[in-house]
């Protein structure tokens, strides 16, 4: 079996409240885009996992796809299968990657062994593994709260419009990210903002990470101004990682702008 998951941008990123278990509430609109790993499920003798592409960190073992088939095997007994992910979307670079490769771990092997995991079973396991896995399960546009893992359902939709995503190749961490910010409410109500043209969401569509990011990695501001020159109607940092993208009402080709980073453009679904 042969899947492929996707990647996310925050369209405005508010992080609202430092949280008792150390975590942080935030508000965001997750939207998914076409930036796509490959993951491919096979039978096997022992349970392995095995990858290509942009290097992950740390162990095989601490991986999210074999410790989201670990836990459906302790529930389900699962026999031992041959993951290997082909990884395309770039690593700490605020796009999900690594959740949506975890919730697509969990959709495969549910079909994968006709398991018959409920939605809402299947948001439980996800939400066990990151705050941004629930959202892959979902993988709809929403308005996501408490740590990202929790939604609503927003009307908005992109469809048509084209976006052109840049990464750096500058990994950033969570822990790094969350370092340098103040937890506060929003200034305006983000689910009101995204009502309004797109074009008008430079006034008004945020991402809290960017003040201090911006200042530590002065490369990412100068990427989104120069999205912005390019025509963008909307340009933003994504998450709390280093990938900067910008939406924009036409066909456009910006590869040969942004050498030698790594671009992804395409049409919005």
């Amino acid at each position: 079996m042969l899947v492929f998951p996707n990647a996310k941008i925050n369209i405005g990123l508010n992080i609202v409240e430092k949280r008792s278990d150390g975590f942080h509430n935030i508000e965001s609109c997750f939207y998914p885009v076409g930036w796509t790993d490959a993951l491919e499920v096979t039978d096997s003798g022992e349970l392995l996992f095995e990858s290509d592409g942009i290097a992950i960190p740390g162990n095989n073992s601490d991986n999210l796809c074999l410790k989201a088939y670990k836990m459906l095997s302790d529930d389900y007994q699962l026999a031992p299968v041959k993951l290997h992910l082909l990884k395309s979307i770039p690593v700490g670079a605020g796009l999900g990657g690594g959740s949506s490769d975890a919730a697509f771990t969990i959709k495969a092997l549910n079909q994968y062994f006709n398991l018959h995991i409920s939605f809402e079973k299947q948001l439980e396991y996800a939400r066990r593994l990151g705050s941004d896995c629930a959202f892959f399960i979902l993988n709809e546009p929403a308005y996501c709260f408490e740590k990202g893992d929790h939604f609503e359902d927003i009307d908005l939709s992109l469809k048509g419009k084209r976006i052109v995503m840049v990464n750096p190749g500058i990994h950033i961490s969570t822990i790094e990210a969350y370092a340098g910010v103040v937890a506060k409410p929003g200034e305006s109500d983000l689910r009101n903002a995204l009502k309004l043209p797109v074009s008008e969401w430079k006034f008004q569509v945020k991402n809290d990470f960017e003040a201090t990011l911006f200042r530590k990695y002065p490369l990412l501001e100068e990427l989104k101004t120069k999205i912005y020159e390019c025509g963008a109607e909307y340009a933003s940092m994504s998450g709390s990682g280093s990938t900067i993208f910008g939406i924009f009402d036409q066909e456009i080709n910006l590869r040969s702008h942004f050498k030698p980073f790594m671009v992804w453009q395409g049409f919005l679904k």
